[in-house]
């Protein structure tokens, strides 16, 4: 089904001149890349949250790691921040690292949900 608009335009093709065809099909391709360009514009972003510094204990956490791991290897993280003599974490950073590293530190790991079917019941299939 044709929308009405269209089915306009298909009648006007149907009786132009040959000579007159090129630009419509030049009218009908700018058409077609507004429609395209409008298709595949992604939704607006989200509004982040504005970027907070975490302390230690919060960072730890999310990591998985401990509290010692991260005040002797803070210098790694790029989204390590000394404030005064506190060590703070930008909270979109560490976000950030936990995406893209995906690594899972033995504590990360146990929160984890594990099968529900056990390696028996495999065996048994």
């Amino acid at each position: 089904m044709i929308i009405p608009e269209l089915q306009a335009v298909l009648n006007v093709a149907r009786n132009l001149k040959p000579d007159e065809l090129p630009r419509l099909l030049g009218d009908l391709e700018t058409i077609r890349a507004i429609a395209w360009s409008r298709l595949t514009l992604s939704a607006p972003a989200p509004k982040q949250a504005a970027d907070e510094l975490i302390d230690i204990e919060e960072a730890a956490r999310r990591l998985g790691v401990s509290r010692s791991f991260l005040y002797q290897n803070h210098r790694q993280y790029t989204f390590s921040r000394r404030v005064g003599r506190s060590l703070r974490f930008s909270s979109q950073g560490l976000q950030s690292h936990i995406e893209q590293s995906g690594v899972l530190t033995p504590r990360r790991r146990g929160s984890i949900l594990t099968p529900a079917v056990s390696n028996q019941e495999d065996k048994k299939k």
